[in-house]
């Protein structure tokens, strides 16, 4: 058994590519991986789906080897929660709203009517992903995948240049107050934070169907294995196609299920922060009245951990942003605004502390 070669194996297609493609050719070298938690980390897999590779192999898994050994502590969970950078948003109320940011290593999802600033916020956070680490930011890169034909480069520029001025002048005030060394490094070029850099930054991906958008994801832990910059993934919007394609509600249903599945494992896996833009649909209420909801319905509300849903004000008529789902931070709404800059904080008398939102 050690000596058969993987191209042999009786595994599932897909899960005998991924052997192939992470490199494995025999079952002994199967064996020497280290159990299902360290397969799954080399192939992208999910742990369950390593532990079913191993059983299917008829492998004697070493004592101690079986994927729930993989446990940690939850002190140890704690300090990776609180270690992991977050990506601003430019509006500090939004991102007191979500704990300090958009959460790497997990799913988040923006709900919202055509108009109020979903896109907008999905290329303000490709460009936030890239701002320095000597400013608590993620230092990364971006995935965005466009599945409507939303995303203008133009737009995306006038983001960045907004981000350029605010970090230089942050970096300026960091200088003021005795830490000179980001403004240097802007200065000298050892810190290259310019418009073109952060373009070049994201990786653009344009979806014209669900079996497109099936397929990227697919391909998506191979590519921040690739990439491992890469910080944050951007759909905009997941849902699209999903609402276009299908006849079959239970078949959608199906796929959804398992495209979120993949999703979530992928941000966990990969600690990157996997943002999702979802549309709206309205529910008429048993009273007949009726309020807008997000797109998929009640299955598809398992897909994000945190789950936000920007409307306009009724008193207001700002934007605002309605924190609705998380599994630590308790129910909020906030106004912030779009701004030829991109987005930030409505305009208000100065606050205290420092940070990167608009102050």
């Amino acid at each position: 058994m050690l000596r058969q070669e993987v191209v042999t194996m009786p595994l599932p297609p897909h899960l005998r590519n991924k052997l192939l493609s992470a490199g494995f050719t025999n079952a002994s070298e199967l064996e020497r991986c280290g159990g299902p938690v360290a397969l799954a980390r080399e192939t992208g897999m999910t742990p369950e789906e390593a532990h079913e590779v191993l059983q299917l192999l008829g492998e004697r898994l070493p004592a101690g080897s079986d994927w729930r050994a993989g446990a940690v502590s939850a002190a140890t969970l704690l300090e990776a929660h609180l270690a992991a950078p977050r990506i601003v948003t430019m509006c500090r109320d939004l991102d007191e709203l979500l704990g300090g940011g958009v959460a790497t290593g997990q799913v988040t999802e923006f709900c919202g009517v055509p108009g109020i600033g979903k896109t907008q916020l999905g290329m303000q956070l490709a460009i936030n992903v890239q701002v320095p680490a000597a400013l608590a930011g993620a230092q990364g890169q971006a995935v965005y995948v466009d599945t409507e034909g939303s995303f203008m480069v133009e737009r995306c520029a006038d983001i960045a240049e907004g981000a350029v001025r605010h970090i230089t002048a942050m970096a300026e005030k960091q200088a003021a107050s005795g830490r000179p060394a980001l403004a240097e490094g802007f200065r000298s070029g050892a810190v290259v934070f310019n418009v073109a850099s952060l373009l070049r930054g994201i990786f653009y991906f344009r979806i014209h169907d669900y079996t497109e958008q099936l397929a990227l994801i697919n391909m998506l832990p191979r590519f921040l294995q690739q990439y491992p910059q890469i910080r944050l993934v951007v759909f905009d919007s997941i849902t699209f196609h999903f609402r276009q394609d299908f006849t079959d509600m239970s078949q959608r249903t199906r796929v959804a299920t398992l495209m979120a599945q993949q999703l979530i494992a992928t941000a966990q896996t990969y600690g990157v922060a996997v943002v999702l833009m979802n549309q709206v649909t309205t529910k008429v209420m048993e009273d007949g009245s009726s309020k807008l909801v997000p797109a998929l319905g009640e299955s598809w509300g398992h897909a994000a951990s945190t789950r936000v849903m920007l409307h306009w004000g009724v008193h207001d008529n700002e934007r605002h942003a309605a924190l609705f789902k998380s599994p630590h931070l308790p129910p909020g709404n906030v106004a912030f605004t779009v701004t030829a800059d991109g987005v930030r904080g409505m305009p208000r008398g100065s606050r205290g502390g420092a940070g990167l939102a608009n102050r």
